[in-house]
């Protein structure tokens, strides 16, 4: 049975388990803004239609000014992409042949583009229920490998570390001269978010990665942008394809980011229904992984392997993301992104039937 590697796609899951898709589906799979995307880019997307005619900027200039405004930050150090799976690919390019470590669990993309590139690859794996990092551990496989992937906050449990131990995280790789690769895709969800994009343009050993796919929910655009120092991005971003984001999206990145009220509402949003979720798993006696953001891991503590759970809710058309291809996870686990409350209400009441008969 080979199961989707990436959430979203109910379809692709379905007819992987040879089951019947259920007439009323709600997707939990998929980590993006349960609020939808920013009313100004309906707005304007009649008016972006022209843009479609001609090529788009190769060098994204007007993006890039936006987001240096954004963050702070200069255009220089940063390097736009067709969604930050696009730039992973890069970042994997440019590692060719390398050793990279992966702190897990993590995005499983990471390893599949790394292991088309010939690196060899390594874990560190963090574990339940805290999910922190073994620091002595951690050290001696940092100076043993050329570069670091770091998901922060994480995916797919949502834990977002204290500025002290991504400072620790950043000084150690430094210190080993290896590159560490922080990927902040998430970081936007976050009511008190621990960034480290500045840094980037501090240090030759520290590359940040964001996406602008999940909080403004423009996934079908694909974009993001990695931070650094101009002479990394500039060897990373050789063997990206000409014209690499299209017109539109340009146009809806620049839009997005101006928003800053549809941001404040969103991460109000997450917070509370996160509390209210996370109260009633307690209640009814389901762990959960101490979330920061729009998605968390869950599982039933009776269970080694959450496979029956995750058959169940199939059945009755409420889709979470399995952890198979998780290492550290193994299938002992589910996740579910945050929706809007009647869908999360229809969850928390097929868990509670769940719990009746179990």
């Amino acid at each position: 049975m080979q199961l989707p590697a990436h959430g979203s796609n109910p379809d692709h899951l379905f007819k992987a388990l040879e089951m019947e898709q259920p007439a009323k589906l709600v997707d939990f799979s998929a980590n993006i803004n349960p609020l939808g995307t920013p009313a100004a880019i309906q707005h304007h997307w009649q008016g972006w239609l022209i843009d479609i005619e001609d090529y788009p900027d190769p060098s994204a200039s007007e993006l890039k000014q936006t987001i240096a405004v954004h963050e702070g930050v200069a255009e220089s150090n940063l390097l736009p992409g067709n969604g930050a799976s696009e730039l992973i690919s890069l970042i994997a390019r440019y590692l060719h042949g390398k050793k990279v470590l992966i702190i897990h669990p993590a995005f499983s993309e990471y390893a599949s583009v790394c292991k088309n590139e010939s690196c060899t690859i390594f874990y560190h794996i963090v574990h339940p229920p805290h999910w922190q990092l073994e620091k002595a551990a951690l050290q001696q496989e940092i100076e043993a490998v050329d570069a670091v992937f770091f998901c922060h906050p994480n995916n797919p449990t949502g834990v977002q570390y204290d500025r002290s131990t991504i400072d620790w995280l950043i000084a150690a790789c430094e210190q080993a001269k290896t590159l560490l690769i922080i990927d902040e895709a998430f970081y936007d969800f976050s009511s008190n978010p621990v960034t480290s994009i500045k840094k980037a343009g501090q240090s030759p050993f520290l590359l940040v990665l964001r996406s602008l796919t999940k909080m403004y929910r423009i996934a079908g655009l694909r974009l993001g942008f990695l931070a650094g120092q101009p002479k990394t991005l500039e060897k990373i971003g050789k063997t990206q394809p000409h014209w690499s984001i299209n017109a539109i999206a340009l146009q809806a990145g620049s839009l997005c980011l101006q928003d800053r009220r549809h941001s404040e509402q969103t991460r109000a949003y997450i917070e509370a229904e996160r509390k209210r979720l996370c109260s009633f798993f307690k209640k009814k006696g389901f762990l959960h992984s101490p979330s920061a953001v729009n998605f968390y891991l869950i599982k039933d503590p009776s269970l080694d392997d959450q496979q029956d759970l995750f058959l169940y809710l199939l059945r009755k058309g409420l889709v979470l993301r399995h952890t198979y291809n998780f290492p550290g996870l193994e299938g002992g686990w589910l996740r579910a992104a945050i929706k809007k409350e009647a869908e999360n209400n229809l969850l928390m009441e097929a868990l509670s039937e769940w719990k009746k008969g179990n």
